[in-house]
């Protein structure tokens, strides 16, 4: 569309797409509003200026590289009063939200620190395993993908990691940079070339960055055999266990449990190997009402969103 009132009206209509994906499995014609956002934003910032906020947010996996060399400094910066107000006064977060503190070391870190000792990485790899470090588990919750690599290796499986950088690139779709999304996801077919070829299943913990390779990658890549070949070995961990590791005897955890569903989970994978696993547990479950958790990325960091997220 050329004509600048049309671009506008439709910016305007899609401001509120929470990019969840819900659209493509609960719409009777399975329309993709979150692929048409990327690619309508996409075209319209050819001719715009993106917000300096959308640039910030969408390219977190450098911001967080870099916070990584000194994460005690950073988390002074976002969690100190008055500090911290700065921080989102300059980032339009709302003041309500709180920024989330950087771990002290990233998990690629104690990865690496796991064989520092001079003690031989596995190898033969009778069962390999590559564990996908996306860039939030990575700088922020480590201790969710240390879990991860503990459960597979319990299971009998030789655990990979890459030590390149690498990111799937989620935060970019929503702000339609698809250039750098495209870039991110041809070093990350390069670099795990080997794999995809040897058909090494990859897990992922994160259910937006499985998304990521199970649709978006297809999608800009429909020619490209290994994009269809990484899309088929991606599984997120309940999957994984449930094909894989069927007779693994899971602990038993007899506990009752409320399960929210992350959004690209239920619209792209959707949750019946979690259930299974939770179930195999000895866990009694129950999933509230569908509904999405209202923070779909950076969507709820904007401050002119805050209310609508909660």
């Amino acid at each position: 569309i050329k004509d600048g009132w049309q671009n506008e009206a439709v910016k305007e209509s899609l401001d509120l797409c929470l990019a969840c994906k819900g659209c493509k499995s609960d719409c009777p014609v399975g329309v993709d509003v979150a692929t048409y956002k990327a690619e309508f934003l996409s075209h319209y910032y050819e001719t715009n200026r993106r917000p300096l906020h959308a640039l910030a947010f969408s390219n977190i996996d450098l911001w967080l590289r870099a916070a990584a060399h000194a994460p005690g400094l950073v988390n002074l910066t976002t969690q100190l009063p008055g500090l911290r107000d700065l921080a989102k006064l300059a980032a339009r977060i709302p003041a309500q939200r709180s920024i989330p503190a950087l771990a002290p070391e990233t998990f690629k870190q104690w990865w690496e620190r796991r064989w520092s000792d001079g003690r031989p990485r596995p190898s033969g790899r009778a069962n390999p395993v590559l564990l996908w470090a996306d860039t939030f588990n990575n700088h922020f919750l480590p201790a969710t993908a240390k879990a991860a690599a503990e459960v597979l290796e319990a299971a009998g499986f030789d655990v990979l990691v890459p030590r390149a950088h690498l990111c799937c690139g989620r935060p970019l779709y929503d702000a339609g940079m698809l250039d750098r999304a495209k870039a991110l996801l041809l070093q990350i077919m390069d670099e795990l070339l080997p794999e995809i070829e040897a058909a090494t299943p990859i897990v992922v913990l994160e259910p937006s960055c499985a998304s990521v390779f199970r649709d978006e990658l297809t999608n800009l890549f429909p020619k490209d055999e290994r994009a269809h070949a990484l899309s088929k070995q991606v599984f997120l961990l309940s999957e994984f266990l449930e094909r894989h590791a069927k007779d693994f005897p899971l602990p038993k955890l007899a506990r009752r449990a409320l399960v929210h569903g992350h959004c690209h989970h239920k619209a792209i994978m959707k949750m019946t190997a979690e259930e299974a696993v939770l179930g195999r547990m000895g866990i009694d479950f129950t999933a509230p009402a569908p509904g999405c958790c209202g923070m779909a990325g950076a969507f709820g960091f904007e401050k002119e969103k805050y209310e609508i997220s909660k």
